[in-house]
């Protein structure tokens, strides 16, 4: 199934999953994020995903030629790395 959605559509179909963004709760975030970050980091992720998806649907907002997507996700992962960090055996933990 094909979905065609503009750049300001709220909601984007996600390849092979029945999730869109934002994300409504932890189960519908991408495998790599919920397979590598524990619950709270997790929950991190979305609530800061879901902000910057909202904050940056103009794309005058942006730098460059970013997606409204992929800022969101570099938004996510940096609010992630303010309370969690890899150790040396690459486990996230909050610092």
């Amino acid at each position: 199934m094909v979905y065609t959605m503009t750049e300001g559509d709220n909601l984007k179909y996600l390849k092979d999953r029945k999730a869109y963004m934002p994300y409504e709760s932890v189960e519908d975030l991408p495998d790599n994020v919920r397979g590598t970050l524990p619950p709270k980091a997790q929950e991190i992720y979305r609530k800061a995903f879901n902000s910057a998806w909202e904050s940056y649907k103009d794309p005058g907002d942006r730098r460059g030629d970013a997606s409204r997507e992929e800022v969101s996700h570099k938004v996510a992962w940096s609010a992630v790395k303010h309370v969690f960090e890899k150790d040396d055996d690459g486990t996230w933990r909050e610092k």
